[in-house]
């Protein structure tokens, strides 16, 4: 039986990859102003997947990753900092436009209220640091809605380790096989959960998996859906 349901935030509950792509467009009009900004989405994109995931594994900590990202964007360019306060200040100026930008998706508040309705419990876990995460939450309007919220920034490590959901787990005094995770990336999030006893849910909004995916989620005994208007129906039984 689920008690306490856990959510990722990052593009499960919040649109941050819109927000993202709306963010760096703005910034790329603002400071390369004869650049075609759209021409480049995709890059700033890939580079934010290959960074992030040198966060995950330990190779680079939070800031080294953006540092990473915004060097790697600009060298595209034919542009170099030459320190890495320059890098961080050139960040810090896209994330202006980036929070300019922030919104939920559309299914994020009704789901909570459906299972708060229902009796359960909320949290989240996210990886991030809370002075990135927390104002996401504040600003949307979200924090009201999560008992705890668990940053991996805070905890010190992120998922898709066991640690990080057993922790958050301990926090609701509930066993892992009592609680629910839902996120959109399959590995972080979902199979993540399904390794330290949890139910795992993987969100799969805007795109067709693919087979060895659907694959690797069913071996795992993960659950795939594809909006949160799903969730209260799954969790209940």
């Amino acid at each position: 039986m689920i008690r306490v349901v856990l959510f990722d935030l990052d593009d499960t509950l919040f649109h941050h990859r819109q927000a993202v792509r709306d963010g760096i467009a703005a910034h790329v009009a603002t400071t390369l102003p004869d650049v075609d900004a759209a021409a480049h989405l995709d890059r700033w994109d890939a580079l934010e997947e290959q960074h992030y995931h040198r966060y995950l594994t330990g190779e680079l900590d939070y800031l080294g990753q953006r540092r990473a990202r915004a060097r790697d964007f600009m060298a595209g360019f034919g542009e170099t900092f030459g320190t890495d306060v320059a890098a961080e200040q050139w960040f810090e100026e896209y994330l202006v436009e980036y929070v300019r930008a922030w919104a939920l998706y559309d299914d994020a508040l009704p789901c909570l209220r459906a299972l708060k309705g229902s009796g359960l419990r909320l949290g989240m876990i996210t990886n991030g640091i809370p002075s990135f995460q927390q104002p996401k939450l504040d600003t949307l309007e979200l924090a009201a809605q999560f008992e705890h919220v668990v940053t991996s920034g805070e905890f010190g490590t992120p998922k898709p380790d066991a640690s990080i959901f057993l922790h958050t787990c301990a926090l609701f005094d509930v066993d892992p096989s009592e609680a629910a995770y839902i996120g959109d990336r399959l590995h972080t999030d979902a199979i993540g959960a399904r390794g330290a006893g949890l139910t795992g849910v993987w969100l799969l909004r805007d795109r067709d998996p693919e087979p060895d995916e659907l694959a690797e989620a069913a071996a795992s005994g993960a659950h795939v859906i594809r909006t949160l208007a799903e969730l209260p129906a799954l969790v209940a039984g």
